[in-house]
Formats: C-alpha cells, structure tokens, sequence
C-alpha cells in the first residue's frame, strides 16, 4: 500500500478540482492532475487509477449540468458512442504496434494550427458559434461525418489520449458543424463513456487508492460543476478561452516530453 502525505493529499486534491474546472469546459483536465499525481510521487499506475475515478465521477456531474440545461445533442452523441468505442479498440491495438513519439512529434507541429483556429478574431460571438448551417440529423450526410469524426477521435484517444476533450470540441464544431457551447457539452458524453470503461479497468485491477481518489472525486464533482455552469452562464466566449488554455497546457506538455525531455536523460 502506497503510504501518502498530506503534501500529496493536497496536490491532488487541488489538482481535481483545477482539472475538473477546465475539463467541464474545454476538456484536458488530465494535463493537469497527471503531472500533479506523478511529481508528487504517487506510483504511476495508483495515478492513472485515481485521475480515472475522479474524473468519471467529475464528468458524471458536468453531463448533468449540460443536460439540464438542454446543451446536449443527444441524438449525435449517442449514435457516436459505438464508433468512439470501436475507434479506441482499434488505437489500443494500433499503439502495440506503432511508436506513439511519432505521433507525438506530428502534434506538435499541428497544434499551433489549432490554436490559431481558436484564437483568430471573429465578426462577433453569434458568428464563431455558428459556422455553418446545422447539420442534417438522419441520412448519410449525418452517418458519414458523426461516424467518421468518433472512429478518428477515439483512435487517438486508444492510441496517444492527450488533449481529447479539446479535439473533440474542435471536430465537433468545425466538422460537425455544432455550436461552440453544443459541441462542449455533447463531447462530455463521449468522454464519460471513456472514463467509465477505463475506470472499471483500474477499479478490477486493483490499482485505485481510494483515500486518494475519493476526495479527487469530490473536488473534481465540484471543479466541473462550477465549470460548467460558468460556461453555461457566459456562453461561448468562456469555452473559447479555456480551449486556448487546454490546448496550450497539451502543446508544452508534448515539447517536453518529445523534445525536451529525451535531451536531459
């Protein structure tokens, strides 16, 4: 049994809630309480365990806000789960295969474009949360885009994982032509479909510390419910800025790790 300090107690309690914060908002909460488990010494795998718990719980709470709120685009979502799933089976077999470096490096160079996508001025808010006309809600011209945007997000998120929340909110936006706070909210569904699997791994490996991940889960619950009712509040403008946010943290956290890191070692 791993013995904790308070010291580790608070990062990762703070960490959920940050996490939870900008998670509810514009994904890549795990860019945050990640590094704040592991430099506090917790063992790798009891990280994983914990961050999974807490946030399956966070993301739970943040559902129920969006979904009050009638944000969710259920239809899209629940015809995207399959293709997420089966597209994150097929990224965990493909990650056995290939070097995830490469990936790695790959983003690293795209992402600026990401960011541009994000930070580029607008005509006005209306604008940026409407790109284009909403898209058709049966029929190929919905099959192709939803299936082909889950089955490419959960490949990557099987395969390298990082940043998916973000890149989902961008696909659903730009490709499937949601509103900037619709596409937030309908991306908490995918990922609460891929936090429960996961978490139902660790929780059957044995591998979640659960005076850890049980006052993470309740931090992260409250991160994400303040979260997301801010971003149910102000609107598009607040996830537009914590998108910018979370896709800086993953674009430092990617230089370091791929070209950096290795040059130190």
């Amino acid at each position: 049994m791993f013995d904790g300090t308070a010291l580790i107690y608070s990062l990762g309690i703070l960490a959920a809630f940050v996490g939870g914060f900008i998670d509810s908002i514009a994904g890549g909460g795990g860019l945050v309480t990640m590094p704040a488990l592991l430099l506090s010494g917790l063992p790798p795998h009891m990280a994983l365990g914990c961050n999974k718990v807490s946030a399956c719980l966070g993301t739970l709470t943040a559902v129920g806000n969006f979904a009050r709120s009638g944000l969710v685009r259920w239809r899209l979502a629940l015809s995207g789960i399959g293709f997420s799933l089966l597209g994150s089976l097929a990224g965990s077999q493909l990650a056995l295969r290939l070097d995830p470096t490469i990936l790695g490096k790959v983003l690293v160079a795209m992402l600026p474009v990401g960011m541009c996508a994000v930070l580029l001025p607008h005509k006005t808010a209306r604008d940026f949360a409407r790109p284009r006309s909403p898209l058709p809600q049966s029929g190929v011209r919905f099959w192709i885009p939803v299936s082909a945007v889950c089955l490419i997000m959960g490949v990557y998120d099987g395969f390298f994982g990082p940043g998916t929340g973000s890149f989902l909110i961008l696909a659903l936006h730009w490709v499937l032509r949601m509103e900037l706070m619709e596409a937030s909210a309908t991306s908490k569904v995918f990922n609460l479909a891929s936090n429960f699997s996961s978490t139902m791994v660790f929780i059957y490996g044995g591998v979640v510390l659960w005076q850890l991940a049980i006052p993470m889960a309740a931090a992260c619950c409250l991160g994400n419910w303040m979260g997301s009712r801010m971003a149910i509040r102000i609107g598009p403008a607040v996830v537009r800025r914590y998108l910018t946010i979370s896709l800086s943290l993953l674009l430092l956290t990617l230089v370091w790790q791929y070209f950096l890191s290795p040059f130190l070692h």
